[in-house]
């Protein structure tokens, strides 16, 4: 399929020079990588002022669309990475983000709060995937009309349906009045996420069975324990071969309590049957200490998604503990690994985002982004890079995700 890509003139731009680009179309599907409020130099604007850095980073966002001859109105989904250390309000944030998107069926979204950002001074940013059809026509949708949800600042939804493709914003266990649902409680959290998830699927015709993408952003620590509990639940949730999945530690979401939000993708045919998948793993590929039935690459159509990649062995012990620079390179590998299974390459990639152990230094940032930038043909895919305090495991220091098209 024909790609275009978009790097508006004037547009901020990362200190060193990258492959990647802010956006890019592929058929019908626009994806926008994580926009911030930088100048063109790299030099981060309106420093710690999120309200006005949501600002920014909206118009930049609206910038890059614009570039595909899109809006903010075909946006489909949106994450937002911000820092909060609990005092601010998320529902003031999303209200923010809300206000700049036009009238109209719900885009989903997923708010990730995060102690940092990749550069001092810099605490919000956003990506988005939207879709526009490709003779220029916008694309009907259908929002999730589901009770019992908590209340999103309107165009928000917490499901909507564009095509073949459902978007499943990030769900908590909170109720319709803003409680928190068994608090500190992860085990029990993962199940009414799951089943809400499940809810949303069944008001578009679709289930479980048809999730292509699952992503987890838990509290953590970055151990074992943290995470194994609540991943054998949503594990039950799934038939093998199950979808693509990533699970990110964070070390608190916003309402006190809250132990885990996921958001998924998935995938259903106009007629409302399943679409036919093919699925890769490896030969000696890494493996999680547990049994769980995701795979590590599912087509499905004409999109491939990989869940994220790390630097484990086959028995799930970290390789090369502690070096940033040696598990990029691994974890690039292992993408390379299962992309050409499905007769892929890395140029066939849409979009990737890096979630890496680092605080607000730009030099953590682009000791890997140097690797990842170069791994990709120039113009290469939108890009999204995420410091985290520590990931899943002791040691682990990147875990990358790629989504790629392939007609």
């Amino acid at each position: 399929m024909q790609r275009s890509h978009s790097r508006p003139a004037g547009h901020w731009d990362w200190p060193i020079h990258v492959s990647h680009k802010h956006g890019l179309r592929c058929g019908d599907m626009i994806f926008v990588g994580g926009q911030v409020d930088l100048d063109s130099s790299g030099r981060v604007l309106h420093a710690d002022d999120l309200p006005a850095q949501t600002v920014a980073v909206m118009r930049n966002m609206a910038a890059v669309l614009a570039e595909f001859g899109a809006d903010l109105g075909d946006v489909v989904k949106l994450i937002a990475f911000y820092q909060n250390d609990g005092s601010r309000s998320e529902d003031r944030f999303l209200a923010d983000i809300a206000k700049h998107l036009p009238a109209g069926p719900g885009r989903v979204i997923t708010a990730v709060p995060l102690p940092v950002l990749a550069y001092p001074g810099m605490i919000v940013e956003i990506e988005a995937i939207a879709m526009r059809g490709a003779d220029g026509r916008r694309l009907p949708r259908t929002a999730a009309a589901v009770d019992g949800l908590p209340k999103l600042p309107q165009p928000l939804s917490h499901g909507l349906r564009c095509g073949e493709m459902i978007f499943v914003g990030s769900q908590a266990a909170i109720d319709t009045t803003g409680n928190v649902i068994a608090p500190g409680d992860i085990v029990r959290q993962s199940e009414v996420v799951m089943n809400r998830i499940g809810q949303i699927l069944s008001g578009f015709g679709a289930s479980h069975d048809d999730v292509v993408k699952i992503n987890t952003y838990y509290t953590g620590g970055g151990q074992f324990a943290d995470w194994e509990g609540a991943a054998r639940v949503r594990a039950r949730y799934f038939r093998e071969p199950g979808p693509a999945a990533t699970g990110i530690p964070v070390p608190r979401h916003a309402l006190p309590g809250v132990m885990t939000r996921t958001e998924v993708i998935a995938m259903l045919g106009a007629d409302g049957r399943s679409l036919p998948r093919t699925h890769v793993w490896p030969d000696g590929h890494w493996d999680w200490p547990i049994h769980l039935p995701y795979k590590h690459g599912i087509k499905c159509g004409s999109l491939i998604f990989l869940g994220g990649q790390v630097a484990l062995t086959p028995v799930g012990a970290v390789i090369k503990p502690g070096d940033l620079v040696e598990q990029t390179k691994i974890s690039m590998e292992n993408i390379r690994r299962i992309l050409a299974g499905f007769g892929a390459s890395f140029d066939d990639s849409v979009k990737v985002t890096a979630f890496y152990v680092g605080n607000a230094s730009a030099d953590q940032l682009h000791k890997n982004l140097s690797i990842r930038s170069g791994c990709f043909t120039e113009p290469g895919p939108a890009s999204t890079g995420i410091p985290l305090p520590f990931l899943a495991y002791a040691d682990m220091m990147i875990e990358i995700e790629i989504i790629a098209m392939l007609a």
